[in-house]
């Protein structure tokens, strides 16, 4: 097996849960050999592994349960790289190839041959990662507490429960809720009350959990000083949306400190849906992308509102996109939340590397963009509304 490996110079693995299926090619691309490793058993795994060759690239899908199988090869010395699955399952249809295990390993092995890294993405650390844990455990409580919330509601509407309290769920309204708990009030009993008090039960126990969540998170924002930045200097920021960024994001730098690139990302730029038709119709506009991170998304929507909610530049900015609040309210949002994105991507900038290069970086914008209108010959290079280029590719 020895031999085999020292032809070796890639390979692709297809991942599932409790086992993988390897293929290795040669600088030919041909397939040397084909492996399958069994999951339960760690140390087999784990000696397996170690007899791979060191430091060549080891494509995969960026789907679900790549985390634990890269740190594994990171810890042997290999070099895992991990693959877009929209982009894979693409090339696998321009190929027509049938979607097997041995199929997808052979597909995925062919990837670091390329001569470009179109296909691949960013791998997270396991810092990060672990950051995320937290933000997106907090968001699974916060979601089951608004369900267990709409389902006392509906034993309300069932039964003809009626209050008078601005906040069911206030100081007052608990106090109500347990002397429901003890007897029904006389309008529940048998199996809605014993529902009902599990209900109560659980939302008790989901707010515990969300304290001791929070409690951990507002220990981190102390640690680390880049949440504590943006938290004071991006408006709409406060105890939660700084973690959920720096979690989601995790380096800025992936993405060069390009506003363009992260607000794409962060699918909040518009892109342009123009079928080339010559047509005497209105340019078609642009719409929002729909690959791209939704959390980071809603976390600017989410700072923009509150932003708008502050008052100033922000509001000015809203009330000029919506006509004072009268029209296109969501559009406001989203203008608002765009802006955001450049300010994080500068005071993230900034907290890095330190205002110095920062403003070094700013400076020098300004003659790329003269540069860049240069090169359209003093004319805007895009057709407005649309993205699509405003001058013909080849000179008639």
């Amino acid at each position: 097996m020895k031999k085999v490996y020292e032809k070796v110079v890639c390979g692709g693995m297809d991942v599932h849960y409790k086992f993988s299926v390897v293929a290795f090619r040669d600088a030919s691309g041909r397939v040397v050999c084909r492996e399958r490793l069994e999951h339960p058993d760690r140390k087999a795994l784990m000696e397996q592994l170690s007899q791979w060759p060191r430091g060549i690239p080891i494509a995969m899908e960026g789907s679900f349960g790549w985390q634990w199988i890269s740190d594994l090869m990171l810890q042997q010395g290999l070099n895992p790289q991990l693959a877009n699955s929209l982009k894979v399952e693409k090339m696998r249809e321009a190929r027509g190839w049938a979607k097997t295990n041995k199929k997808d390993a052979d597909l995925v092995s062919l990837l670091p041959l390329e001569k470009t890294d179109w296909w691949r993405v960013w791998m997270a650390p396991p810092e990060v990662r672990d950051r995320r844990e937290w933000v997106r455990y907090r968001a699974d409580l916060v979601q089951a507490q608004t369900r267990t919330k709409n389902r006392i509601h509906a034993v309300f509407h069932r039964h003809g429960i009626f209050h008078e309290f601005s906040d069911l769920f206030g100081a007052q309204g608990r106090k109500f809720l347990d002397a429901l708990c003890q007897d029904g009030g006389g309008r529940l009993s048998g199996g809605a009350l014993r529902a009902f008090r599990g209900h109560v039960g659980t939302l008790v126990h989901i707010r515990k959990e969300l304290i001791t969540v929070m409690k951990e998170l507002h220990k981190h924002l102390l640690r680390t000083p880049l949440t504590c930045h943006l938290r004071k200097h991006v408006p709409g920021f406060g105890a939660v949306l700084p973690h959920v960024v720096v979690a989601e994001v995790g380096d800025m730098a992936r993405f060069g400190y390009s506003h363009r690139r992260f607000a794409a990302y962060c699918l909040l730029a518009p892109r342009s849906w123009d079928s080339g038709k010559e047509t005497d119709e209105p340019a078609v506009g642009r719409k929002l992308g729909r690959r791209g991170n939704r959390t980071l998304k809603w976390a600017f929507l989410e700072a923009a509102r509150a932003a708008v909610r502050k008052g100033g530049h922000w509001r000015q900015l809203w009330d000029r996109h919506t006509q004072g609040g009268k029209k296109d309210k969501n559009r406001g949002y989203l203008k608002v939340a765009r802006q955001l994105c450049k300010l994080v991507v500068r005071e993230w900038h900034k907290a890095v590397s330190g205002p110095e290069e920062s403003s070094r970086v700013r400076q020098e914008q300004p003659a790329r963009r003269a540069k860049h209108r240069r090169r359209g010959r003093g004319q805007s290079s895009t057709r407005s509304g649309t993205g699509a280029l405003n001058h013909p590719m080849v000179e008639v």
